[in-house]
């Protein structure tokens, strides 16, 4: 097999193909295990993963690799991919490979410093108490049965959502509010909720932990230690909560970017997993006016999967909604959960911001509040927002065509004109 991985070269009049460029990555992990068989297919994989697929760099790494690291057993944990690196983590100059997605390919990242370092995100595992985490899950799996499908129109069809969700805030006041003034999908909000004594109480660690979160990737990934354009230098302070409702493994939702109307740009979101562990899909925003495609895009156009245990809070962070997208894909099978069963609960707290209300928001001929979004197809206006008519979203209802640039200041608070 050495002779495989160390053939001669063809002569420079034929062009070398990349290396295993036609390999299957079954046929790839054959040739590692032949070369280790002393480490399991597993660690094979995330080496694999680690130096983008060249065989020859994963071998190279695993020279001093020493196996018996014992198992956990615990869904949605292994080695950071860093552990791979050519050299060693221990080497005075190591060659650090970036893990990429590839276009048609999905990269399963489990590791928190993974997950920090390839997506807008990042993850905590066991962020409750386990007896706090289970009451919330207890309590939220009684309310789950009066959960409803969110009915909106898509393509001039009327869809609903593949799983059940609600929406909670904190008061009586507030309700009243959001049933009145607020639009979701270009409808009035039906179900909204007082907050449970449970999201009550997690609500403040959230918090907490979310802003601790937001300040360490300012000084850690943002250019210069300073946060994004149009990122909020005030606390994030949640005061409202989606909480969604997977049944069993195919209930899902497709790939999307949160809506950015009462939140305002580069929003951060801060959601708990809980129950049955699944699967948490992104992929970067890329233009499509090809004439203008740089030839490192093609990269950006696969998936990362980043796998959410129960107990885990994951952090969406400033970048996310304006340059990713992302989804809860079904799954072949799912592993029970001991208080679930086959169900994931996921609760999203957001900060609805109060220069975001709809009293101040543009609003289009039909009489509703215009919707928020950013430009993602061209790039001479990549990253701008703009408001639109919304209400082509509301069943047997046709919009108008409503349009107008989005202002902001560098903090993101609007910049509204004449209405």
């Amino acid at each position: 097999m050495k002779a495989v991985l160390n053939r001669p070269k063809r002569k420079a009049s034929t062009p070398p193909p990349a290396e295993d460029a036609e390999d299957s990555t079954e046929l790839k992990l054959a040739m590692l295990a032949s070369l280790h068989s002393d480490i399991d297919q597993e660690t094979l994989m995330d080496v694999l993963l680690a130096h983008d697929g060249s065989v020859a760099d994963a071998s190279a790494s695993l020279q001093n690799f020493k196996p018996g690291g014992k198992k956990t057993g615990v869904i949605g944990q292994q080695q950071s991919l860093r552990h791979f690196a050519v050299g060693g983590a221990s080497s005075t100059s190591p060659v650090k490979k970036k893990v990429k997605s590839r276009k048609g390919a999905t990269l399963h990242l489990f590791d928190p410093a993974d997950v920090a370092e390839h997506t807008p995100c990042t993850i905590i595992h066991n962020f409750l108490p386990p007896d706090l985490a289970n009451d919330l899950l207890k309590e939220l799996l009684d309310e789950a049965p009066t959960f409803e499908q969110i009915t909106f129109k898509l393509f001039d069809n009327v869809v609903s959502s593949p799983h059940t969700s609600s929406f909670y805030v904190g008061s009586t006041s507030e309700i009243q509010t959001l049933k009145t003034d607020y639009y979701y999908n270009g409808s009035k909000l039906n179900d909204i909720r007082q907050l449970t004594p449970q999201l009550t109480k997690v609500r403040p660690l959230v918090q907490d932990a979310v802003n601790s979160e937001v300040q360490d990737r300012i000084k850690t990934t943002y250019p210069g230690g300073k946060k994004l354009k149009y990122q909020s230098p005030n606390t994030w302070i949640p005061n409202a909560a989606f909480v969604n409702c997977y049944d069993g493994a195919q209930q899902s939702v497709g790939w999307h970017s949160d809506h950015l109307t009462y939140l305002g740009p580069r929003a951060i979101i801060g959601s708990i997993s809980l129950g049955v562990a699944r699967e948490f899909r992104v992929r970067r925003v890329l233009p499509k006016d090809e004439d203008t495609r740089r030839p490192e895009d093609s990269d950006a156009e696969g998936q990362i999967s980043i796998h959410l245990p129960h107990n885990s809070l994951l952090v969406m962070h400033a970048e996310m909604q304006e340059e990713w997208k992302h989804s809860i894909a079904p799954a072949l099978s799912i592993d029970p959960h001991p208080i679930a069963g086959n169900k994931r609960i996921n609760i999203t707290y957001r900060d609805y911001r109060a220069n975001m209300h709809p009293r101040y928001t543009p609003k289009c001929k039909c009489n509703i509040p215009c919707v928020l979004r950013v430009v993602t197809r061209k790039r001479e206006n990549f990253g701008k927002y703009f408001w639109m008519c919304h209400a082509g979203n509301i069943p047997d209802k046709e919009g108008c065509s409503h349009f107008q640039w989005a202002e902001f200041d560098n903090d993101g608070n609007p910049i509204y004109g004449k209405r």
